[in-house]
């Protein structure tokens, strides 16, 4: 859609639209919490148990490169059980999960024969090019999520949920990281809500999170009247200040304290958001993350190669989680290579 073509790789302030997308998504990610707490139904522990045992620790897992290093001290009791103040924020693409979940989207609404074939190779460019670089380009999300609207334009918002439910199944299961999922488990183990916060549409965004026992999602707002959605957005995508947005919408909501939180992301883009909280960790971090994570004495972890990545009191959940999530890698790279 042209309306968003002001949308630019470089690092932008939070506008009124990026406020307005942030509180949006906050309020949405609330009530879809507060539904499914009402719910209470025992199919989505159910699901989120079974999430959890296909991404147990494999019987051979990959050794660590580094694993003779000296650990460094990890943090003392982190995260801090009990602490009712304190959350945690993940990003989803490439820290959660292995590429863009709006490209996933796509392929799974192509079979659905939502579009044309000229569409689905739009999309297969920018999830491949996605891949291959390890980041977010703006302009190719943003081609990304004005052909998503275009789509569902039209269609209600219960279709396409029930949609994205088989849409997870078959194209995001096997894609998330087991060593973040790790990460995540520890917060909620300790008895904190756990959000993902994504540009993806907030529908997709709180599938993957339901289906991983994980609190809610923050996400992009897509317009919907009468259950129906328009094209349109809610402010704008929730991408760089907009998800920092969100995450203050949401803690002044849930009363929490952003210097006892944590967030996790891949992404330069997110500095915003991570700089709002008291524990930033830079997972699979991109070049300029990485760099901007060791000056500022940020957390690291890496689990694209099974390498151990530059570490500094990273919580004791995520050794296991990082043998696991390389042998995920590499079997995903067998499987792309059949």
């Amino acid at each position: 859609m042209a309306a968003l073509g002001w949308l630019t790789p470089r690092r932008r302030s939070a506008t009124a639209r990026s406020v307005l997308a942030g509180e949006a998504s906050a309020e949405a990610a609330r009530k879809s919490a507060l539904a499914d707490d009402l719910l209470d139904g025992p199919d989505f522990p159910a699901a989120a148990e079974a999430e959890r045992a296909a991404q147990a620790e494999p019987e051979a897992p990959l050794e660590l490169a580094g694993a003779d290093e000296p650990e460094e001290p990890a943090e003392a009791e982190f995260p801090v059980a009990g602490d009712d103040l304190a959350a945690a924020f993940f990003d989803l693409d490439n820290t959660v999960m292995q590429g863009a979940a709006i490209f996933h989207f796509g392929r799974g609404l192509y079979k659905r024969e939502f579009f044309r074939r000229r569409e689905l190779a739009r999309f297969a460019w920018q999830q491949a090019w996605f891949r291959l670089a390890g980041v977010e380009d703006p302009e190719h999300m943003q081609d990304a999520r004005d052909s998503a609207l275009s789509i569902v334009k039209g269609h209600k918002v219960s279709e396409l949920m029930s949609i994205g439910e088989e849409i997870y199944d078959e194209y995001m299961a096997e894609r998330i990281w087991p060593g973040t999922r790790a990460l995540a488990q520890a917060h909620l183990d300790a008895g904190q809500k756990v959000w993902l916060v994504t540009a993806a549409p907030v529908e997709t965004a709180t599938i993957i999170a339901r289906r991983l026992g994980l609190t809610g999602a923050l996400g992009t707002v897509a317009e919907s009247v009468d259950g129906v959605y328009t094209g349109r957005l809610v402010g704008e995508p929730l991408h760089g200040p907009a998800k920092a947005e969100a995450v203050r919408a949401l803690a002044a909501a849930e009363g929490l304290d952003l210097a006892r939180c944590a967030a996790y992301s891949d992404s330069h883009n997110d500095i915003p958001m991570l700089s709002l909280v008291g524990h930033p960790y830079a997972i699979n971090p991109d070049t300029k993350l990485r760099k901007h994570a060791r000056t500022n004495d940020w957390r690291l972890r890496d689990y694209r190669t099974g390498r151990k990545a530059v570490k500094i009191g990273v919580p004791a959940a995520a050794g296991v989680g990082a043998i696991a999530g390389g042998t995920a890698a590499a079997i995903a790279l067998h499987r792309r290579r059949k």
